[in-house]
């Protein structure tokens, strides 16, 4: 499975704020890590199981990170790299990802180390046609009501991408990619419990 790693911090590039909510109140920040019940308000999960089984599984209270935005869609619009992987359509989607503890979000070393970790173990998985990338941003923590109340660190917006002959068939290969993914947090997870525990 290909992946790849971005870094973006540059003024004009995309960065989130936390909590977030749209501008007509209709979408916004749900902590499911904490409130795991919420998860039946992300519209995104309503029609698509594994996207709502990979929320459960990366806020559960063993995973190093949380969600904190993320959509999905399916196109036949793919750019001239994309034709690589010889297909019609592509389903796609973004997942921002925090980590859990307070200290590692305002550490740009943790967020790059995390995510060649993460892509690194991706590369060991089954050739398939889907892409991953995980892009380094940056993200306001808000402290209060106030935005300038807030603390400037970074998080990550994972991009996936399943590509197929047909719209069943890309979004199979999505459902594999994501699950690879899923995986490797987990696997990530465990690593880190098991250090902390050794030198606990």
């Amino acid at each position: 499975m290909r992946s790849e790693i971005i870094v973006e911090l540059g003024p004009e590039d995309d960065a989130l704020e936390l909590p977030w909510a749209s501008a007509d109140g209709g979408q916004r920040y749900y902590d499911l890590k904490r409130r795991p019940e919420l998860l039946l308000e992300v519209r995104e999960a309503h029609d698509n199981r594994e996207l709502g089984e990979f929320l459960v599984t990366v806020n559960a209270s063993v995973s190093l990170v949380e969600t904190a935005k993320c959509d999905t869609w399916l196109t036949d619009d793919l750019s001239e790299a994309e034709q690589v992987f010889g297909a019609a359509w592509k389903f796609g989607s973004y997942i921002d990802l925090i980590f859990t503890e307070r200290e590692p979000r305002f550490q740009f070393e943790e967020h790059e180390a995390f995510a060649e970790r993460l892509a690194k173990l991706l590369q060991r998985a089954p050739e398939i046609s889907a892409a991953a990338e995980f892009i380094v941003r940056r993200c306001y923590y808000h402290r209060g009501e106030m935005e300038s109340e807030s603390d400037a660190g970074y998080y990550f917006t994972f991009y996936l991408s399943g590509y197929g002959d047909d719209e069943d068939e890309a979004r199979r290969r999505w459902n594999v990619g994501l699950k690879l993914v899923e995986n490797a947090l987990v696997q990530l997870s465990a690593q880190h419990r098991k250090q902390h525990q050794r030198q606990s």
